[in-house]
């Protein structure tokens, strides 16, 4: 008797249950499912540092969680990140306009779909007290570097601009050393980019002269360095995961311009690096990210255009390359 009294009370209850849910329904309420989260992979460069912030603000306030993504984020791979994006290891990465060029050269298909940064912030970094304060000056200096071609032949080109000679240049390898390390051993003068080492400097106390390249175009070619790369298969299989990450990153990096302190207490919790130094270096690149562009990642097609064809013309690829397949503004979010 108990027995039957309670597995009829328990019916009863099943029965509510069921005809309650079948009311919410029809009530315009539904059972929420979590998103599906899709992993995406995306290679650094470096260590990582200013010029990764977007990301790591979009990675620590959540953005790309809200629209659907798992980053991980890679440090640099044996492998270069161009042929990694091509063959699909990772979905994203960073490279600059010099590799994209000389990968795409080669048949690698990869695109870039936002410039990090809007001007070329590289400049030829030199002690103040050698007084290398022009192209010119350079003639009869040691220049210490890591021995590629577009080295060279960015030297050829910027010092024609001052009329100086690039064969008056001693060329010293010093692989990656730091400005400060190949100054004062082997070097006079070495390629910096301003926003790490030109900001340590000024942390260390040590007055540079820097030839900036930006101030000799149109003499030099102007360039997109560094850039988000992905691959033409992504593009092609799966525009809407482009898109996403770009209205995430963007998102960031938006953030970064607009926030450069506290963009920076967010890069130091993931960045190994002096927080003194993350600070200063943000605080100067936040103006820069997008500078005079009509948005953050633009890429001028203009630019692209000439300085592909200035590395074509000067043998640094083996043959010319459709300078409008090399990037794509498309996954920008509108404005």
């Amino acid at each position: 008797m108990i027995a039957r009294t309670l597995r009829k009370s328990l019916c009863s209850a099943i029965r509510a249950l069921f005809v309650a849910a079948v009311a919410a329904l029809a009530g315009g309420c539904a059972l929420v499912t979590p998103p599906r989260m899709e992993k995406v992979i995306f290679r650094l460069d470096w260590a990582p540092n200013t010029n990764h912030t977007g990301i790591y603000v979009a990675m620590d306030k959540g953005w790309y969680k809200e629209k659907g993504m798992e980053i991980e984020l890679l440090p640099p791979s044996e492998v270069g990140r161009e042929q990694v994006v091509a063959n699909g290891q990772a979905h994203f990465g960073i490279s600059f306009a010099e590799w994209v060029t000389s990968a795409r050269a080669q048949g690698v298909p990869i695109v870039s779909i936002a410039a990090i940064i809007q001007r070329n912030s590289t400049g030829f970094a030199s002690p103040a007290e050698r007084g290398l304060t022009r192209p010119k000056d350079l003639e009869g200096h040691r220049y210490g570097g890591h021995g590629s071609p577009v080295e060279y032949a960015m030297l050829k080109a910027l010092m024609a601009c001052d009329g100086g000679d690039v064969d008056k240049i001693q060329f010293v390898d010093t692989g990656y050393a730091d400005v400060f390390t190949a100054t004062q051993r082997d070097a006079d003068f070495t390629w910096i980019y301003y926003a790490w080492e030109g900001i340590e400097a000024e942390l260390r106390g040590m007055e540079m002269n820097v030839i900036w390249l930006r101030d000799y175009v149109p003499c030099l070619p102007d360039y997109y360095t560094p850039v988000i790369i992905t691959s033409e298969q992504l593009i092609r299989q799966n525009p809407d995961l482009v898109r996403r990450f770009m209205e995430a990153t963007a998102r960031g990096y938006e953030f970064a311009i607009a926030n450069p302190s506290e963009a920076a207490e967010i890069l130091i919790k993931y960045a190994e690096a002096d927080p003194e130094l993350i600070r200063g270096s943000q605080e100067w690149l936040s103006k820069h990210y997008a500078e005079d562009a009509p948005q953050w990642g633009y890429q001028d097609p203009a630019v692209w255009e000439r300085f592909t064809s200035w590395m074509a013309e000067n043998n640094l690829i083996a043959q010319p390359i459709d300078a409008s397949k090399a990037f794509t503004n498309e996954f920008l979010p509108k404005k």
